[in-house]
């Protein structure tokens, strides 16, 4: 079984949250350049036939139809619905009963189900809507009948009751409307009692819209003066002959102030005939069509009748019985038109052909040669196929419009408090850069401050450290003068500290880098104590030398001048026989203890530790505390956790 559902593109619309910015300008500015291409949607005023409704009904949910037969096959590539439009006080024009949900069935005689061509529901977002819902089918389809079966209904403005109402169905096969003027049959009628909402309102050709394009010259329509009994004869030659098949006639234009000058069907005629022929003399002329307009439901803007094709080069129509042309019921009827159509194969035939009049009453300023311009009184006819076609695209790019301008005035949002952000992102980092700034300042003046701290550290401890052995070995060497083997042995101390003190000023500037001293810490300590301690009794121990060899030159270079700092100040200060070193290493800490049996200090704990083991111990980053036992003497404790954390300058 064929089944089609109508492209919903032309009904729903995408989000647009998953389009890039710039994507989403020129969508718009697309939208707007298209927009000034398409006729504009204008209503038309006054009195008229207005469509079909159905009874209504308290709620939604109720299954309502009409079906449209036709009177032969036509293969069917179109189905256009105009909602019928109310005006309400506070939203302005609105579709009035347009259904909800709701299918496009397409079938033949015999068949009482046929084939769902559109089908249409809720979320396809076909409401609100004004303009022509079009439903193209990609597969023409042959059926002798149309059935728009809805199954949700929409609430009608007035009351809120639930109804069916449509302004019109036109079935289209190619350019021709096949459902014009046909039978309709529905499941529940519309009321009686209501004029202008009958069901042969449903095909009667009449659209509640004027034709408004966008473009061509602005034409004023024909009109010519009767006097009582006469009638207005048209005769055009087309030059050569067609099939032709169908005639358009489009009222005269009506003043556009509110209220109207002149009624809605001013100067439309009652009676029409077409006659069509071979000849100039209308010899054995054929009848193409003849109908009335006795009230104003049976006229509009613009007025189709069909009929059977008649091949003929010249057509004649015979206009009378006008009574409703002017607001004086005694003066001269008026009759004419905007234009008048006759269509070949979809095509008129008649634009810009020759045309002339019988002898009527002319009038000032209507000119006969508007009556087949191609224009009306807003700019250029349409073929009615497009019109409506393009009003279906003008509601469509009208709708995404306010879309589009919603999420672009979020993105826009979006932009702006991003750029806020940004604003006070970038004034943080100026203010952060300044004060980067300012710090690194500091800490390069601090860093400059620690370096001569650090300097002059490292020559009092290393340099005067070793000017005090080279004294000490000095005043030994003189007191030696007597033995020459001892006298020997000092000056080659003394040589011996002048040349690591030779390697030390090379090095003073960063200490810490020369590898090559204070590599192997037992022996450096013991070496520097027979140099700085001569006269003492000295005791060492050492344990965990792997442990203190791991340790960074830097900290080694440090650790060594603590030592050696002590060694100065129990030789300087303190009056000690016996000296006692106790160093012990391990993965965690380096614990190192120096002990003499001298004077002592006067207090101990961390205030009585002199400045100058004070400085060092802070340049290690270690604990230091001082003791002084009962017994005399001073005991000096060190305790370094190389792997800790914390502040080491």
């Amino acid at each position: 079984m064929f089944a089609f559902t109508v492209a919903k593109e032309s009904v729903q619309y995408p989000q647009w949250s998953g389009f890039s910015l710039a994507s989403l300008q020129q969508r718009l500015l697309e939208i707007d350049e298209k927009l000034l291409t398409l006729p504009s949607l204008s209503l038309r005023g006054g009195a008229g036939a207005i469509g079909f409704r159905s009874v209504s009904y308290s709620d939604a949910a109720n299954r309502i139809w009409v079906e449209i037969q036709l009177d032969s096959v036509e293969l069917i590539d179109r189905v256009v619905l105009v909602p019928t439009i109310w005006r309400d006080a506070k939203q302005g024009f609105v579709a009035d009963g347009f259904p909800r949900e709701f299918e496009i069935r397409v079938g033949m005689r015999g068949d009482p189900d046929g084939t769902v061509v559109a089908r249409f529901d809720r979320d396809d977002s076909i409401l609100p809507r004004l303009a022509p819902l079009v439903a193209d089918l990609p597969n023409p389809i042959a059926g002798e009948w149309i059935r728009i079966d809805a199954s949700l209904l929409s609430p009608r403005v007035w009351d809120g009751r639930f109804d069916f109402q449509l302004s019109e169905v036109m079935v289209f096969s190619g350019e021709e409307n096949v459902a014009l003027h046909q039978d309709v049959v529905v499941s529940q009628d519309a009321y009686e009692t209501v004029r202008s909402l009958q069901k042969r309102f449903l095909i009667d050709g009449f659209l509640p819209y004027l034709m408004d394009a966008p473009e061509g010259k602005h034409s004023i329509a024909y009109l010519c003066s009767l006097e009582k009994g006469q009638q207005c004869e048209l005769t055009f030659d087309l030059g050569t002959s067609y099939p032709i098949e169908r005639i358009h006639l489009h009222g005269p234009d009506v003043s556009d102030t509110v209220p109207q000058s002149q009624p809605s069907d001013y100067g439309i005629p009652q009676s029409v005939k077409a006659w069509g022929s071979q000849t100039r003399q209308f010899d054995n002329p054929k009848l193409l069509c003849e109908f009335d307009m006795p009230t104003v439901y049976d006229v509009a803007p613009i007025i189709a009748r069909r009929f059977p094709v008649c091949d003929c080069r010249y057509v004649r129509v015979v206009a009378s019985g006008s009574a409703r042309s002017a607001t004086d019921p005694h003066d001269d009827a008026k009759i004419g038109f905007a234009e008048i159509e006759l269509l070949a194969d979809g095509k008129n035939v008649a634009r810009d052909a020759a045309v002339s009049v019988n002898d009527v009453g002319k009038l000032s300023g209507r000119r006969l040669a508007t009556i087949n311009d191609g224009s009306n009184f807003y700019g250029e006819i349409i073929p009615t196929r497009e019109w409506l076609a393009e009003l279906a695209a003008r509601h469509e790019l009208e709708t995404q419009r306010p879309q589009i301008r919603n999420e672009l005035q979020l993105r826009y949002a979006q932009q702006t408090a991003n750029l806020r952000r940004m604003t006070w992102l970038a004034v943080f980092l100026v203010v952060a850069i300044g004060f980067t700034f300012l710090i690194a300042r500091l800490v390069q003046m601090r860093q400059l401050s620690e370096i001569k701290e650090r300097f002059a550290a490292d020559l009092h401890d290393e340099l005067g450290a070793n000017l005090h052995t080279i004294g000490l070995l000095s005043d030994l060497a003189d007191d030696a003068k007597e033995s020459p083997d001892d006298l020997s042995l000092f000056l080659q101390r003394i040589r011996s500290v002048t040349e690591r003190t030779g390697v030390a000023m090379r090095h003073c500037t960063d200490m810490q880098d020369a590898n090559e001293l204070y590599v192997g810490f037992r022996t450096d300590m013991s070496r520097t104590a027979e140099r700085i301690a001569v006269n003492l009794d000295h005791d060492l121990t050492v344990t965990g030398e792997n442990y203190l060899n791991r340790l960074k030159p830097r900290t080694r270079f440090d650790l060594f001048l603590f030592y050696k700092e002590c060694l100065v100040n129990i030789c300087r200060h303190s009056g000690a026989t016996q000296l006692v070193t106790r160093m012990a290493a391990d993965a965690k800490e380096i614990r190192l203890t120096v002990s003499d049996n001298g004077r002592g200090l006067k207090y101990g704990g961390v205030d009585s530790v002199p400045p100058s083991l004070h400085r060092r111990a802070r340049l290690l980053g270690a604990d230091i505390s001082v003791q002084c036992p009962p017994s005399g003497g001073t005991c000096v404790h060190l305790t370094l956790r190389p792997h800790r954390w914390r502040f080491r300058r």
